[in-house]
C-alpha cells in the first residue's frame, strides 16, 4: 500500500490501537498465539480492525531493513500497517502544555542520527512530562519503523515535530519566553543549575554533540558530571539524565 509504514512489535502495535491511532490492517504470524497476541487481537476486534495471517518468512521479509543497523526488525510475530507517520506541528506542543496546565517542556534534537537513539528519547520524553519533541529534517533520524518500536509507543502520546531549521526555531521558542539549554561537555554543572520553568533541552548529535552555532543561540549550556573512565554517555541516555533532573526540579 502506498504511503504506508509499519509499526512493528507487541507494545508498540498494542499502544497504536490503545491511542486509537488509524491501522489499515493488522498483520500476524501464522500460529502465534501466546496471551499478549491474544490481547492484541482482541483490542483490534473491538477497534474492527482487519487482522490479516501471513507466515514468519513473509513478516521477516517485509521486516527487513528495520532493525538497528539495518537489520531485520524484531516484530515479535505481529506488526500494522498505518499511513506514513504525521508530525505534529510546534503550536501542537504549545497546546498540550496549555491543556496540562504546565510551562512548556521541550526537547530538541540537534542532528541525532541514530532511529535507536530518537525512539530512546521519544520514549523518554513522554516519561519525564515533556510537552513536545523538534527534530531537523537534515542530517536527522525521522520517526521509521525501528525508531517507533524503540519509543514502545510513546510517540502516540507526545508531539514530534520536524523542523527546516533548529537554529531559527530556538530563535522562535525565545522569543516566546522558553529559555533554550543545550547540553554538552563544556558546561555548567547540571546538578548546579537552575533548569525551572518553561524550557527546551537541546541535545547533540552522536559524536558531534550540540554544534557551535547553536550552541551560541542557547541561554545556559549544562554538563552530566561523570566519574566513570568512559567520559561520555550516548545522546538517548544524556538526555534522560538531564530530562530527570529537569522533571526533579519542577517537582520540588
Amino acid at each position: 500500500m502506498e504511503n504506508s509504514e509499519y509499526i512493528i512489535g507487541r507494545n508498540s502495535v498494542r499502544e497504536a490501537i490503545r491511542a486509537g491511532e488509524q491501522i489499515d490492517r493488522l498483520l500476524v504470524v501464522q500460529g502465534v498465539t501466546d496471551g499478549s497476541i491474544k490481547e492484541i487481537l482482541m483490542l483490534a476486534r473491538t477497534a474492527k480492525i482487519v487482522v490479516k495471517e501471513i507466515s514468519r518468512y513473509k513478516m521477516d521479509e517485509m521486516c527487513a531493513g528495520m532493525g538497528h543497523e539495518g537489520k531485520t526488525g524484531n516484530h515479535q510475530g505481529i506488526a500494522a500497517q498505518v499511513p506514513a507517520f504525521k508530525y505534529s506541528e510546534l503550536e501542537d506542543v504549545f497546546q498540550l502544555a496549555e491543556y496540562r496546565g504546565e510551562e512548556p517542556f521541550i526537547i530538541i534534537l540537534d542532528s541525532v542520527q541514530d532511529p535507536q537513539n530518537l525512539g530512546a528519547i521519544i520514549r523518554s520524553a513522554e516519561v519525564m512530562g515533556a510537552h513536545g519533541v523538534i527534530i531537523g529534517k537534515r542530517r536527522a533520524a525521522s520517526l521509521t519503523p525501528a525508531a517507533y518500536k524503540v519509543s514502545c509507543g510513546a510517540a502516540q502520546y507526545i508531539p514530534v515535530v520536524k523542523v527546516t531549521n533548529i537554529n531559527q526555531t530556538i530563535e522562535e521558542l525565545k522569543k516566546r519566553n522558553i529559555w533554550a539549554v543545550a547540553a554538552d561537555m563544556d558546561g555548567m554543572p547540571l546538578s548546579t543549575t537552575n533548569l525551572r520553568g518553561a524550557a527546551a533541552l537541546v541535545i547533540g548529535g552522536e559524536g558531534t554533540g550540540v554544534s557551535h552555532h547553536t550552541k551560541e543561540l542557547c541561554d545556559l549550556v549544562v554538563k552530566i558530571e561523570m566519574s566513570g573512565k568512559t567520559g561520555s554517555l550516548n545522546a538517548a541516555c544524556a538526555a534522560s539524565v538531564v530530562m530527570y533532573e529537569k522533571r526533579r526540579q519542577d517537582l520540588t
